[in-house]
């Protein structure tokens, strides 16, 4: 049976802390984005991994580096693709879009749910190949993706698993059933 699976979303951005979409923008870390990723190091301090995967994008990069282990890029841990919503808060995409959530409506010119599952799934396919646990540091909507395809969910229950910048999920096992050992912990 596989390892555990660890999933870490970047430290805060400048969009990150304003509500921005983000997701091919490639912002840096804030100084508090700098700190919550060094706290996700203690975090994680003295854990082994087999693998440690990261979003090419560099907040994720950094974030996976400032906590203190150095990763292999993973395109597929990309942030869901925002399309012409990158860079605009829900409550300004609902200006023209009522009630428009990304769980509840695809973004024009960007991902649907079923794409984003279908990268999701390659990535736990990729993790449950490893011999043993996983680090998989990356993005919040892409991060609960993963977390409800693990459990066997649709793409859409990832709603229900809110992600906090600089946070540390575990994904494992009960026996042989899978399920959310740990979620949303911050230092």
């Amino acid at each position: 049976m596989p390892g555990q699976i660890f999933l870490i979303r970047h430290g805060e951005t400048e969009w990150s802390r304003s509500g921005q979409h983000t997701s091919r923008t490639d912002l840096p870390l804030t100084d508090e984005g700098r700190r919550r990723a060094q706290a996700v190091g203690a975090l994680l301090a003295g854990k082994k991994f087999a693998l440690v995967l990261a979003s090419p994008m560099r907040r994720a990069l950094d974030t996976c580096r400032l906590a203190g282990f150095e990763p292999q890029v993973e395109p597929n841990l990309h942030e869901w693709d925002y399309g012409s919503y990158e860079g605009l808060t829900s409550q300004q995409i609902q200006e023209t879009a009522p009630h428009w959530t990304i769980w509840t409506g695809t973004p024009p010119g960007g991902e649907s749910a079923a794409q984003v599952a279908s990268r999701a799934d390659r990535v736990i396919d990729r993790c449950i190949d490893s011999a043993g646990s996983v680090a998989l540091f990356g993005h919040g909507h892409m991060l609960r993706v993963i977390g409800a395809r693990w459990l066997g969910l649709d793409p859409d229950s990832g709603r229900f698993l809110a992600l906090s910048t600089g946070s540390v999920s575990v994904l494992g096992f009960e026996h042989v059933t899978r399920v959310v050992s740990l979620w949303n912990q911050t230092a």
